[in-house]
């Protein structure tokens, strides 16, 4: 846990409400931490960008960071974007054009205060570490760097809509997550009597995103749309790029140090979806320190050292023994000069008949597959918060469903660094079909631990642009690219891969069971090997962590009306995987409101009938002021037919108890060989 830290080299004023007049005459509402001198020795800005609702969603967290970045000498500054929180317009969608262009106005907006020295930087995690790439390739004058948390590069391929042409779990669930956010009201305190009138304008224009997501489920201009990675030149300032082994976006990181050329950094560390000084997963680092370190260089002209570390850092995780939940990860920091790094080794294995995984390659020989829709019960969370069952359990469970390919016991440690490959060769039986291929560890009890997975749309081998139907018993090939990582098998572990037709409820299943014929001995694993480099021992340790004190604010224990649990029906075939989402009830006494949530999204499924796949969601927000009362509650679901998915939805909205507000959605969309 940070320590909170009560003096700085600055006093600082807080500004609790700004508003910031956009071209089009739209007002943002922003939260400004100055110092007090600034007004005469301007200072750099770093800019906080998202939806999130800074009055009282994020509103500890934001005090917690930028009255510690304030304190260090920069303005501070987090702003709703349009259409959400106390700002005014309407949002249509994430990391929209209109966000991005509203994004440089704000920028220009802070260098041209009379606290600013015209220079200004953009910090955030998910989203606001999206757009912070997106506002970057835009070049506005102003911004000097940026630092981007649990982000990426390609909107298509590391996100939580699609995963290697997959319609992932998370899809419909985000989506689910949005609509309950998107129509709750302004704060009186900040925009007025007008306040309800902002409000209903939100509900009556609130639909559900998976409407949109849907129309695109293959990589096409919507999604190029904001992924950086179409034009890695635009981006000309440095970069200092961040993530976990645990977050479902660390492969951007790599993929940035390889695609940017000017100045930049990566970390990734062992966390989940988290700020790296505030974390579920340990071992937690001096972050905010870090962000002065890489500011005061950029902005102030301090040589801090920083420039003269590895350009890519990241934990080298240790074998551990599966289990759902992890709160701390052994392993040590390592370091490569640059990325792609000419040190990581393709070391080539194959997969054998016989479930041998051997360098010397076997007779070739056609081995059918056709996995259990149960594949995946168990395989926990894509992007994961850390403090829940999110993590797979022992490999054993889904290997019983899946052919498997498994080393001799290794005679001395072997570390890997990057995204391990499966070339795999095959033949389908039927025109559409997915693979995954998950990465395990196995100790010489035999428990396996999941190491890192991959998952291909079988129809997107060649292309997430152009998709193409297999000719069933043609022989094709495809490389299954898993997600990066950094792990150390031990002497006497086995390295095992495990390949499987379906992986529910990450991946949608396709909408017929699937046998392949997987050609062994002719398909094989590429593990990027890293050897040892002594340097790594002499890398600076990182600072412990520290924040601001947060603005009051206590949780009330609430009772979870859900658990993170599998249920299978033994006679029917039925099973149904529970996530638990949103519940807590937050009180912000220094504002008189209580928010409150109760969330859960269910994926169910009969055995053997791909077609019985249904995800539901269901959201009651709360949110209680002096002034009045205000829910949500809406419920959704997701089912398919062989050719269309089937999206229902219905929101309730109102005061006081009473309903003011309410529609329902029920819309078809043709599936595209997902």
């Amino acid at each position: 846990m940070a320590s909170v830290r009560t003096e700085f080299p600055h006093r600082v004023k807080v500004v609790e409400s700004e508003m910031i007049t956009l071209s089009d005459g739209t007002r943002l509402a922003a939260k400004l931490w100055l110092p007090e001198d600034c007004h005469t020795k301007p200072v750099p800005a770093i800019l906080e960008y998202l939806p999130y609702r800074q009055r009282d969603g994020t509103r500890t967290r934001d005090q917690g960071h930028h009255m510690y970045f304030a304190g260090h000498g920069y303005a501070a500054i987090r702003v709703d974007i349009r259409g959400s929180g106390d700002s005014e317009g309407l949002i249509d969608d994430e990391y929209s054009v209109q966000e991005q262009l509203d994004g440089c106005e704000v920028i220009s907006w802070i260098a041209g205060q009379s606290w600013c020295d015209g220079q200004v930087a953009m910090i955030g995690i998910s989203w606001g570490g999206f757009n912070g790439l997106q506002i970057a390739a835009r070049q506005p004058p102003a911004l000097k760097t940026i630092i981007t948390v649990g982000s990426t590069d390609d909107r298509y391929a590391t996100d939580i809509h699609w995963v290697g042409g997959c319609l992932s779990k998370d899809n419909f669930d985000w989506s689910a997550t949005m609509f309950a956010h998107n129509d709750l009201p302004p704060d009186p305190a900040i925009v007025g009597e007008k306040w309800r009138e902002m409000w209903l304008a939100r509900c009556r224009h609130n639909t559900p995103w998976i409407l949109t997501w849907l129309q695109h489920q293959r990589r096409d201009d919507y999604w190029k749309q904001g992924s950086v990675c179409e034009d890695f030149s635009k981006i000309t300032i440095p970069v200092y790029a961040v993530s976990g082994w645990a977050d479902n976006y660390s492969e951007s990181v790599p993929r940035l140090l390889a695609g940017l050329k000017g100045p930049r950094l990566g970390l990734v560390g062992p966390w989940a979806h988290s700020y790296p000084h505030d974390v579920t997963v340990e071992p937690a680092i001096g972050w905010l320190q870090e962000v002065l370190r890489w500011c005061d260089h950029w902005m102030k002209g301090r040589d801090t050292g920083i420039m003269d570390e590895p350009m890519y850092r990241v934990w080298m995780q240790e074998s551990v023994p599966p289990r759902t939940c992890y709160t701390e990860r052994a392993g040590r920091w390592v370091g490569e000069a640059k990325w792609p790094s000419p040190r990581i080794k393709r070391q080539t294995l194959h997969l054998n008949a016989g479930g041998v995984l051997s360098e010397k390659k076997a007779k070739k020989k056609s081995v059918p597959l056709c996995s259990p829709l149960w594949v995946g019960l168990a395989a926990g969370e894509i992007g994961r918060y850390g403090e829940e069952a999110e993590w797979a359990t022992d490999q054993r469970e889904d290997d019983g469903g899946s052919l498997v390919f498994v080393s001799e016991p290794l005679k001395k440690r072997v570390e890997i660094l990057g995204a391990p490959v499966v070339r795999l060769r095959f033949s389908s039986d039927r025109p559409q079909a997915l693979v995954c291929a998950r990465l395990n560890d196995v100790a010489p009890d035999g428990a396996s631990t999941r190491v890192t997975l991959g998952l291909l749309n079988l129809t997107h081998r060649d292309s997430h642009e152009h998709a193409t139907a297999l000719v069933p018993g043609k022989v094709y090939e495809a490389d299954v690219e898993m997600d990066d990582i950094a792990h150390a098998f031990l002497p006497g572990h086995r390295i095992a891969v495990s390949i499987s037709t379906t992986y529910w409820p990450i991946a949608w299943p396709s909408p017929e069971l699937v046998t392949l014929q997987v050609m062994a001995g002719d398909s094989v694993l590429e593990l990027p090997v890293r050897p040892p480099r002594k340097a790594d021992a002499e890398l600076r340790v990182f600072d412990p962590p520290e924040i601001a004190p947060q603005t009051p604010h206590t949780y009330h224990e609430v009772e979870k009306p859900h658990q993170r649990r599998v249920t299978r029906d033994l006679l029917s075939g039925r099973m149904v995987v529970d996530f638990p989402r949103w519940t807590f009830r937050k009180e912000m006494t220094d504002i008189e409101t209580v928010s409150s949530s109760t969330a859960l999204a269910r994926y169910e499924i009969t055995d053997g009938d791909p077609l019985s796949a249904v995800l539901t969601t269901s959201y009651d927000v709360l949110i209680e002021r002096k002034d009045a009362s205000v829910f949500h509650r809406s419920e959704g679901k997701l089912s398919c037919t062989a050719t269309h998915f089937i999206v229902d939805t219905t929101v309730s909205v109102g005061e006081n108890g009473k309903e003011v507000f309410t529609r329902t959605w029920h819309e078809r969309i043709a599936r595209d060989m997902v």
